[in-house]
């Protein structure tokens, strides 16, 4: 509530001060995705170098950012894209394999590229339509991290789904719950800063609208028209 406007009145605590080399715009575009990456990755399943993570809707905003982050931590990333253009897009920002789900089973890939090991991770912002495909790419005791119901909510299901795929793990994290107090907020803000000045994340901005071209955004990400950070400006 209140994006769509010029001006908005904050509380101070939940504000965090940009420094010096990330403009208002270049905020706008990574501060909910990169901080939303950050406890993700380092913090809901800290990704250790050399692990394999599966993280669907690779070329979207939050993903082109976790694909670089993660590589900066040594990880190989799988990513699903809908797509060839946008797996030029996700290989170009750091993903190792971009799997086009539209035309591949991103389970049968996924389980070729692991040799059947499977993943310990998966990264999910899709919902309805990736799961339970999902559950299948994890191996034994692997961890499910739902984000986002981008295709809709995932739907109910028996807790003994995840014993039968392997004694899995499910969890529904968002990150007010990560930055519920000024600490959590200021350091998740700072590790996002470090990396984007150091270069080891750059943030895409796709396209830029004027805030009165509101309709023509819906549109476009409606028809999936878009790739990376899209901004509104006043």
């Amino acid at each position: 509530p209140g994006a769509y406007s010029e001006a908005r009145v904050m509380p101070a605590e939940r504000l965090v001060k940009l420094p010096a080399g990330i403009s208002d715009v270049q905020a706008a575009a990574m501060m909910l995705k990169g901080m939303t990456v950050q406890y993700l990755i380092r913090r809901t399943y800290p990704v250790r170098p050399g692990e394999m993570v599966l993280w669907h809707a690779a070329a979207g905003g939050v993903g082109l950012i976790a694909c670089q982050w993660l590589k900066a931590l040594g990880a190989t990333v799988i990513g699903t894209v809908s797509s060839d253009e946008k797996a030029r897009i996700a290989a170009a920002h750091g993903c190792d394999h971009p799997i086009v789900y539209t035309r591949e089973d991103f389970v049968a890939r996924v389980r070729a590229i692991t040799g059947g090991q499977g993943l310990p991770v998966v990264y999910d912002s899709v919902g309805k339509s990736t799961f339970p495909a999902s559950l299948d790419c994890l191996r034994p005791r692997g961890l499910f991290v739902s984000f986002g119901n981008a295709s809709g909510p995932v739907p109910p299901f028996e807790l003994s789904l995840l014993m039968q795929k392997g004694s899995l793990y499910a969890t529904r994290p968002n990150l007010a719950a990560y930055t519920a107090t000024r600490a959590e907020l200021e350091a998740t803000a700072q590790e996002l800063f470090d990396v984007v000045l150091s270069g080891r994340v750059k943030v895409e901005i796709s396209r830029t609208y004027r805030l009165q071209a509101a309709a023509q955004v819906h549109r476009d990400l409606e028809s999936r028209a878009t790739h990376g950070s899209i901004v509104m400006v006043p």
